[in-house]
């Protein structure tokens, strides 16, 4: 940015000599004027290039260095969202950071990543408490075998069985509606994800295409003033464009970096979710029918796998429950920073605190553009040449001083020529034969010089069309822009996918536990009922034979079958 700025306060210089060349024709033929306004352009073009490499090199406050160093600098932001973010630090034995919203930090990670601890916790105890359960269950069958006892005949009614069965479909029903709330809400918090993501991502290659222009144009600029002859400061010059092209260079490569990784994580995390929540519904069907049809071993087997699920589901519960934290507080941040871009939090990672001398040096630029234009006009009209007066004004693309000289191309009027055109108004007066010295009648500039009128034009008219991307990179409005995008389109249904989608895990996960807890009593009944079974039946069938074998040997009933 400083580079331009300074490329158009030696435009201005370029073009108060322009004023005196104008003056001189009145006097002196038109090639002669063109020779002076060439020699003039070349000349300032040597100054901007011996200065320029002073001026590139401080362009790099708004590279990634400054904004480092702007990062360790950390201003104050608005006290709603400092006190949002004071949690509970785990990486700071346990206490409160007050840092305030800055994704830089460790330690603001660490605590919003904290927020879920519910989730985590519960899944631990959950996964901790399963394995001391199957444990303790291995143990008992391992020692107890040779133990058994006759038991009493366990009688089972039809009541029985039956409650355990209309609770499961029960419960069964809210895993359905649950499963489908999460995999619906889930897909679209993953979807606003992307949007944003999109957002950003064009707003860095917006921001990167912005400098290559600025490069483009430099460079043009150099060529130009080497092809004519001037070569001060041009070594420089060309180091600094070729760091300035390599820091656009490095923006746009971590931008779709950081970005690839985002793009993965959200992948890998919407998947995992539709595909752990699609199966636990899979598995609590199979296991109510395993149930119903009473297939002990495949529902002991289910059982263990939603036992599983669940602990994955109460992780993901406070997962999700970090994700809306942090969704809120990236929309709050950028809410904050909409209403008061310099003192907001964002400002300590954003490179636009110096926007308010930044737009005072463009001011200025373009006052003195706008100034000199009109002098250049005024001359013009003064000079009442023949062939002069049939060349229309030059185009200010700046405003007057009521709008602080913003750059307007759109207002110059339809009888203007812009500055890109002047070599199409000029080409009537240029030597049509380029092989002779002589031209024609009223063709009053050679060939070579209409060239290099066409050169410098062109390179004038490049620095303008890239102003007002400058001007948009400097000021942030690129950024205002894609947080206003965000805000507006993005943030609110981010937040409420992200809030229905943990309640519904939390709902599916509290399901869970009950219908495990359901399952698991029931086939420890049902286990028991037939270890029952199995431990009487044998001895019953003993008694029942010793009875026949007793009766058979009955000395009456011998005698009765012994007689005729």
């Amino acid at each position: 940015m400083t580079l331009l700025v300074f490329w158009f306060l030696n435009v201005k210089k370029w073009l108060c000599d322009f004023i005196l060349v104008v003056e001189m024709g009145s006097k002196r033929q038109l090639n002669q004027m063109v020779v002076v306004l060439l020699l003039s352009f070349t000349e300032v073009l040597s100054c901007v290039l011996g200065e320029a490499g002073d001026s590139l090199s401080l362009g790099s406050q708004f590279g990634p260095d400054k904004i480092l160093m702007e990062m360790e600098n950390d201003s104050e932001s608005a006290n709603s969202l400092l006190i949002r973010t004071q949690r509970v630090d785990p990486l700071d034995d346990f206490k409160k950071y007050r840092g305030g919203y800055n994704i830089t930090n460790k330690h603001y990670w660490s605590s919003t990543i904290f927020t879920g601890r519910i989730g985590y916790i519960i899944a631990a105890l959950w996964f901790v408490g399963g394995i001391t359960f199957s444990g303790f269950l291995l143990v008992t069958r391992i020692c107890f075998r040779r133990k058994r006892k006759q038991n009493e005949r366990a009688s089972r009614s039809e009541r029985d069985f039956l409650w355990p069965i209309i609770l499961g479909l029960f419960f069964t029903f809210i895993v359905i509606v649950a499963s489908g709330v999460i995999i619906g809400s889930s897909s679209k918090f993953h979807l606003q994800a992307r949007s944003i993501k999109n957002i950003i991502t064009r707003t860095a290659e917006e921001a990167s295409t912005t400098i290559y222009n600025v490069t483009e144009a430099v460079a043009a600029m150099q060529n130009i003033t080497e092809l004519f002859g001037g070569r001060n400061g041009s070594d420089l010059l060309n180091s600094n464009v070729e760091s300035l092209s390599i820091q656009a260079s490095n923006i746009q490569a971590k931008a779709e970096s950081s970005m690839h990784l985002v793009n993965k994580g959200i992948n890998t995390l919407e998947v995992i979710s539709i595909i752990t929540v699609t199966l636990n519904m899979i598995v609590v069907l199979a296991l109510l029918a395993a149930r119903t049809v009473k297939l002990q071993n495949l529902s002991s087997l289910l059982i263990i796998v939603c036992w599983l699920s669940t602990f994955l589901l109460w992780a993901y519960f406070g997962l999700y429950f970090f994700l809306y934290e942090f969704s809120s507080d990236t929309c709050a941040a950028l809410d904050e920073y909409q209403l008061n871009a310099e003192n907001s939090t964002l400002s300590s990672i954003l490179p636009c605190r110096e926007r308010f001398s930044a737009d005072t040096v463009l001011q200025d630029v373009g006052e003195e553009i706008h100034d000199t234009i009109d002098q250049v006009n005024e001359h013009i009209l003064s000079l009442g040449s023949s062939f002069l007066s049939e060349i229309a004004y030059v185009c200010n693309p700046f405003s007057g001083a009521p709008d602080n000289y913003t750059y307007q191309p759109e207002n110059c009027s339809s009888n203007t020529t812009k500055i890109g055109d002047i070599p199409q108004v000029l080409k009537r007066y240029a030597c049509s034969n380029r092989d002779s010295e002589t031209c024609n009648q009223r063709e009053f500039i050679s060939a070579s010089d209409y060239h290099k009128v066409l050169i410098y034009t062109n390179l004038i008219q490049n620095i303008l069309n890239v102003y007002p991307g400058m001007e948009r990179l400097v000021n942030c409005q690129t950024v205002k822009e894609a947080f206003s995008e965000i805000l507006s389109d993005h943030c609110k249904p981010w937040k409420k996918y992200a809030r229905i989608t943990w309640g519904a895990l939390a709902c599916l996960s509290t399901v869970m536990v009950v219908l495990v807890l359901v399952w698991t009593i029931e086939a420890l009944y049902e286990y028991k009922s037939h270890f029952s079974d199995w431990s009487i039946k044998p001895h019953s069938s003993l008694a029942e034979a010793s009875e026949i074998d007793a009766d058979e040997m009955d000395p009456a009933k011998l005698k009765l079958e012994g007689e005729p």
